[in-house]
């Protein structure tokens, strides 16, 4: 992420990373913070997110309250985006049952040529596709898959938030994960738009 880019935050929760994003792109570049409408029980997190981006640092960044089915899920302009990342929330598209390859076909409109799709999320075990998506956790190489499924090609891949001590076997939610939280093991990839 360098200044004056065009980011998109996919599923920003409470906006913590869109926060990220918007002083890594500095005054200059552009995000939008995209969450779905949220229910009762989350309204807790939609306030957060609605405070935090009352914060004038926050000015590039613009408010996107729209579901996953939208037609205009990214309100920029096609082929305008430097990168879209979801961060630790692929695994929910999965668990909400929303259509995932309508979702990477509207990222894949909105980047430019040579734009990153960044996805940082819960690894499962290995080669078990969706069987443990109710953990919180999907498996990488089915997630992989079906990124490229929409014409996406893996440009890299990190093990900066690998934890080889989890075996993998428990809730990586963080309603659910307590003291654990934070050291589930968790891959981080790199997608470009050719």
């Amino acid at each position: 992420i360098q200044p004056g880019m065009k980011v998109a935050d996919l599923w920003a929760g409470t906006g913590y990373t869109t926060e990220i994003l918007s002083r890594a792109v500095g005054t200059n570049g552009l995000v939008y913070s995209q969450n779905p409408p949220f229910p009762a029980e989350f309204q807790a997190i939609a306030q957060t997110w609605t405070d935090r981006l009352k914060n004038p640092v926050l000015k590039n960044v613009i408010a996107v309250n729209k579901s996953f089915d939208a037609n205009d899920l990214l309100p920029a302009p096609p082929a305008s985006l430097d990168v879209v990342l979801i961060n630790m929330n692929y695994h929910d598209l999965v668990i909400r049952n929303i259509d995932r390859p309508k979702v990477n076909a509207a990222v894949f409109q909105a980047l430019k040529p040579g734009g990153a799709y960044a996805i940082v999320d819960h690894s499962a075990k290995d080669r078990s596709g969706i069987n443990d998506i109710q953990l919180h956790r999907i498996d990488e190489q089915f997630l992989i898959s079906k990124v490229q499924q929409a014409g996406f090609k893996l440009a890299a891949r990190s093990r900066a938030l690998r934890h080889a001590a989890d075996d993998r076997t428990w809730s990586a939610s963080p309603r659910v994960a307590g003291e654990r939280r934070g050291t589930s093991d968790r891959f981080m990839l790199l997608f470009k738009k050719p």
